[in-house]
């Protein structure tokens, strides 16, 4: 044993020194119940130096197995040393990792016994040799079952003995030991005791290698509703959940809960579990890693077991929730769903994990290590972001890296950047991605346009003070999501205004691609829709349904099963805008198709008219950047005079004009603007009449004539 006793001691602290000691004292006390043994079967063994023993059965053994067996006599040198071992711990005053194990997992003495027999080959490779002699075959290197029971002086006929080492047994079901060759007879199955048990007695925390990859380390401060679930812990409550709103953090509450409830915290991220894997066995294996720290777990999101965003019915169900609902060590369940009973028998303290504004500067400040300019606050700047604490965490290192990247100091639009990069790309696989490249200078709108436009992003910028700071989000149900229509002929700017609208909050732009949402089946819009909902609720973006009203039109009469069910569509999308939490722009040609109900749930309506005179004339200007070469002769006035278009229009017409100038290898003649807008007449179904054309007109004729 003191090959185990060198170099290491000196490296370890004065508790781990004595916890060390005392488990090779105990080792040791198995080391004489082994000599023991193995001097008692020699003496009862006529030919023990037989070369050929274990390979067969000569006529003298089985006459002595079929002798009658007296229990074995108690081995008072291996209980005195037993004694001594434990006298020297208690002067050491040393609360050792056996025995804090022991306490931890309820074992009873027999039962640290059968584990320390069962460890013995991993810390000696003596006991390999010596357990092949006992076991009477050499092949079989640790101990069975009977062998076990026999080193410990526990009889293998008694109920104790099935019940020590079977699977509800305190070794058996903590996962401290392991019963393998599930084939053979019970007294002949062998024990191991896992490589993270073993580590773990000698002095090693590193974590269970099968719970690597989806171990995170909690973000650290204070949290609102960490107090309340901290005491709740301490009063003895094993099970809770905490329903996460966007930019909450179940994970983070519930490690501060359990640090305030004295325990140490095993945080599981769920969505980086591996689909083969079994729910149960990692279950199991987190279970034992809190165990071994006197901790409690912390699990989520529950979805990720369901496979949906409510309910049980994903392919782990309600079956997988349980394997972690009902775990012998407190837990901490987060999600996005309701909680479900049929994920235990045990009632949970149920508990909202909402967005903390007042610690998010403390975690920004925390994280950025000192490298803020005076009299910027990160909070402030990333007000209408919904980050959770994790997110402020890489936030922040995004945010430095980009300050790097440039050479610029860390300024608010980096901070912002970095909160942008934390969203989610699962949107991305449902809707279209924009980055916003245009501001307030590319609007030509009228001043009520541009009004709304600005209150819109006030309400999104504000919300958490006037919702929470203020109060009055606690009287009412409704969501805290700002909704907006913008209704218009089409090129009058409405997507264009949603574009400046998220480039103003630093946010991007989805737009909602309705191949696919829409669906002939019934029920399958709704599911769409819901899970483009569920995605938006996990990014920091504007969500842009273009042409709404093939969505949320009106509800007719009910004449057929198809307005029924068209009708039940309607009600269920206007149910779930309600709950959605972001900022969320439907565009529409035609106003009034919409549904009356959305008057309600609508926030701010900006209606888009066609320009004006002057607005058009803008428009021109603006569309003729500077970069594109311009003929001398062109007559803008005259163009926004004549030709009633929308925006979009005028935008169509200058880049067709460019094209055609550019295969011409010359300027962009009044002549090639001309052409262009005739052909967007055309395109329209407008009719080229020379009233409008003026002086220009034989152009058009010329054209048509060819």
């Amino acid at each position: 044993m003191d090959a185990h006793d060198g170099g290491e001691r000196s490296e370890l602290a004065p508790g781990e020194r004595v916890s060390l000691a005392h488990l090779l004292g105990r080792l040791a006390v198995v080391e004489a119940r082994v000599r023991s043994l193995v001097a008692s079967r020699r003496a009862g063994d006529p030919n023990p130096d037989d070369p050929f023993r274990g390979l067969y059965l000569s006529e003298d053994q089985v006459e002595r197995l079929l002798a009658a067996r007296e229990p074995p006599a108690p081995d008072t040198e291996a209980a005195e040393l037993l004694a001594e071992v434990e006298r020297r711990a208690d002067r050491a005053g040393g609360r050792t990792r056996l025995r804090q194990l022991a306490d931890r997992f309820g074992l009873e003495p027999a039962d640290v016994e059968l584990l320390l027999v069962a460890l013995a080959p991993d810390l000696d490779p003596r006991f390999e040799r010596l357990y092949g002699y006992l076991n009477d075959d050499v092949s079989r290197r640790r101990a069975s079952v009977g062998l076990a029971l026999e080193l410990c002086q526990v009889p293998a006929s008694s109920s104790a003995a099935h019940r020590r080492l079977g699977r509800s047994g305190p070794l058996v079901a903590g996962g401290l030991v392991v019963v393998e060759d599930l084939e053979r007879p019970f007294l002949t199955r062998s024990l191991r005791v896992p490589d993270r048990v073993a580590a773990h007695l000698l002095g090693h925390d590193r974590p269970d290698p099968a719970l690597a990859a989806i171990m995170v380390a909690p973000a650290e401060g204070e949290f609102e509703g960490a107090a309340a679930l901290g005491r709740a812990l301490t009063a003895g409550a094993r099970l809770a959940y905490l329903r996460e709103r966007p930019g909450g953090s179940g994970a983070a509450i519930g490690a501060s809960a359990l640090t305030i409830a004295g325990r140490t915290a095993v945080v599981l991220d769920l969505d980086r579990l591996d689909t083969a894997l079994d729910a149960g066995e990692v279950a199991a294996a987190a279970a034992r890693e809190a165990r071994l720290g006197g901790g409690g777990l912390v699990a989520g999101p529950v979805e990720a077991l369901t496979g949906s965003q409510g309910g049980s019915g994903g392919p782990g169900g309600a079956r997988a929730v349980r394997a972690f609902a009902e775990l012998p060590v407190p837990v901490v369940l987060t999600g996005r769903c309701g909680w479900d009973p049929a994920w235990s028998l045990e009632v949970p303290v149920v508990l909202d994990a909402a967005p903390d504004g007042g610690s998010q500067t403390a975690l920004w400040r925390a994280h950025l290590n000192g490298e803020l300019p005076p009299g910027l606050d990160p909070a402030a700047a990333t007000a209408h972001f919904r980050l959770s604490p994790e997110q402020v965490a890489r936030a922040a290192t995004a945010a430095r890296l980009a300050a790097s990247a440039t050479g610029s100091p860390l300024g608010p639009a980096e901070l912002r950047a970095g909160a942008r990069a934390q969203n989610a790309a699962g949107l991305e696989r449902l809707a279209r991605r924009i980055e916003p490249r245009v501001g307030w200078a590319d609007l030509v709108l009228p001043d009520a346009a541009v009004g709304l436009l600005r209150e819109i992003v006030a309400r999104v910028r504000q919300r958490d003070r006037v919702l929470d700071g203020w109060g009055l989000g606690r009287s009412s149900s409704k969501g805290r999501g700002v909704k907006a229509l913008f209704a218009g002929d089409s090129g009058t700017g409405k997507t264009m205004s949603a574009e400046v609208v998220a480039a103003e909050l630093s946010l991007d732009l989805y737009v909602i691609d309705l191949a696919t949402v829409v669906d002939k089946y019934v029920g399958e819009t709704e599911k769409n829709l819901d899970r483009i909902f569920a995605e938006a609720d996990r990014v920091n973006g504007v969500l842009l349904f273009d042409e709404a009203d093939a969505l949320f039109g009106k509800r007719s009469e009910v004449k057929d099963a198809h307005d029924r069910y068209a009708n039940v569509e309607v009600a269920y999308l206007l149910q779930r805008m309600e709950l959605f939490e972001g900022l969320a722009v439907l565009t529409t040609n035609l106003r009034s198709n919409l549904d009356e109900a959305f008057s309600r749930r609508l926030d701010a309506i900006v209606d888009f008219a066609m320009p004006e005179e002057p607005d058009r004339l803008r428009l021109w200007e603006l569309n003729l950047v500077a970069d594109v070469p311009r003929g001398d002769d062109l007559d803008l006035p005259f163009l926004a005079r004549a030709f009633k278009l929308s925006g979009g229009g005028i935008r169509n017409v200058v880049l067709t004009a460019a094209y055609l100038a550019a295969d011409s290898g010359g300027r962009v003649a009044m002549a090639d603007l001309i052409r262009a807008t005739e052909r967007e007449y055309r395109k329209l179904g407008r009719l080229c009449v020379e009233s409008e054309f003026g002086p220009y007109f034989p152009l058009v004729a010329k054209a048509a004539s060819s």
